[in-house]
């Protein structure tokens, strides 16, 4: 008699509420991190150090330098909105950052609609995103 085989399971995508879709690509948007930079997270953990400052601008993760702290902050709402997850070694958590399934869904989305397809926030967008952090940080 023949060992029964678990179901293998075709890799199926993970689908995700409008509303979360909106609201990861808003923050996305309203975030100062470039496509560039979800490119390489697509592949590989990205250092913090490597966001920061004049190297994030230099190899075109971020529009204009900026702090640790700021870089942090930003990070830390897509890591928030479902986009990123921080990197894990043996140790415990790293500080890199990687896209998450979502983050990837998203990025093929845009890649496959052209560089054009990266959105650009309205005023709308970016009042609803200071006011989804501003809620946040005074809870």
């Amino acid at each position: 008699m023949k060992p029964e085989q678990p179901n293998s399971m075709p890799n199926q995508r993970l689908t995700y509420a409008r509303a979360t879709l909106q609201r990861a690509t808003r923050a996305v948007c309203c975030s100062p991190v470039t496509l560039n930079l979800l490119v390489a997270m697509q592949t590989q953990g990205i250092a913090l150090q490597e966001i920061t400052g004049t190297s994030g601008v230099q190899f075109g993760y971020t529009r204009k330098e900026l702090s640790e702290q700021e870089v942090d902050r930003s990070l830390g709402r897509l890591i928030q909105v479902g986009l990123l997850r921080r990197e894990v070694d043996g140790q415990g958590l790293t500080d890199s950052f990687r896209l998450t399934p979502l983050g990837r869904q998203l990025l093929e989305q845009w890649q496959h609609q052209g560089s054009s397809a990266f959105p650009k926030p309205s005023l709308g967008d970016r009042l609803q995103e200071l006011s989804s952090r501003w809620f946040r940080f005074s809870a």
